[in-house]
């Protein structure tokens, strides 16, 4: 069992680490950068976290500082002995807050999607009535509302809010699709190994919690003969849809008419939509 004063500087040290936590949470709120990490519904209670957090760090530290030896002890769980220990211990959470501060808050790019590779296939096999979109599958349901939408746009825009779902109603009809002009924004993303046969996609990070469960989607993009841009470059890529073959798979490919370097929006990853034909209809409404 340690001693009375090591128990104490753990305690402090547990309180300092907490206070750290609080302070880094709190500087990402006031920098406007939690959504790089999680997303807008969680952000808004990672933003309380300080507060109980700061008062968990006051708590040990009055404990440590004011309280009597015999509430301070380590019988509920065993502290580290060693010096060593203890620096492995704490370590383990003061590393991560060490890189929070020191590395510049940014989406992730490309280096994260060649780790976990992009998809750009997004839907199975269709299953229905294509000239109606329609589909016997209950999961494909909203894929096949959403396309009828989709039929009937001269341009067919690729809003981030709907993303991934506008991503699968294509994907899912791609036959009907073909040939028809689209607009769609995101990173540029270019395979070290040149799978992609000199074309690149376009890409978004679709995040359901957090940057940990973060999933590359992407299109295929021909951009010819058009200005080679570096990668991570944001672009709006307007062209029309083609079915190639990738991988063994039947794949959209836009073939560009215009590549367009983009400045990063200040939302740079998407999500899900509870229902995305009403979302599809405010943001066309908007655009009106």
């Amino acid at each position: 069992m340690n001693n009375s004063a090591s128990i104490q500087r753990h305690y402090l040290f547990r309180a300092a680490v907490l206070l750290a936590f609080a302070v880094y949470i709190e500087h990402l709120a006031r920098q406007d950068a939690l959504h790089y990490y999680v997303t807008p519904g969680l952000a808004f209670w990672v933003r309380l976290c300080p507060i109980p957090l700061a008062f968990m760090a006051l708590g040990l530290a009055v404990q440590a500082i004011f309280g009597r030896e015999s509430a301070g002890c380590d019988c509920g769980h065993q502290l580290p002995r060693s010096k060593a220990r203890s620096a492995a211990v704490y370590g383990a959470f003061l590393f991560p807050l060490l890189l929070g501060f020191a590395l510049p808050d940014r989406a992730l790019g490309s280096v994260a999607a060649a780790s976990k590779g992009v998809a750009l296939t997004f839907a199975s096999e269709r299953n229905g009535d294509a000239a109606g979109f329609r589909t016997s599958d209950p999961f494909a349901a909203e894929f096949a509302a959403l396309a009828r939408k989709l039929y009937t746009q001269p341009v067919i825009p690729v809003y981030p809010q709907i993303f991934s779902e506008t991503l699968g109603a294509l994907d899912q009809y791609k036959q009907d699709f073909k040939g028809r002009e689209v607009v769609v924004s995101g990173f540029l993303y270019r395979e070290d190994n040149h799978d992609l046969g000199g074309r690149f996609a376009v890409s978004r990070f679709l995040v359901q919690c957090c940057t940990a469960d973060a999933t590359p989607l992407g299109v295929l993009v021909n951009a010819g003969q058009q200005k080679s841009l570096p990668a991570d470059t944001w672009i709006k890529v307007r062209g029309k849809l083609q079915i190639v073959v990738y991988k063994g798979k039947e794949t959209l490919q836009i073939d560009a008419e215009s590549v367009t370097p983009l400045k990063q929006p200040s939302t740079p990853y998407v999500y899900t939509s509870p229902d995305s034909v009403e979302a599809w209809n405010e943001l066309q409404r908007a655009a009106q």
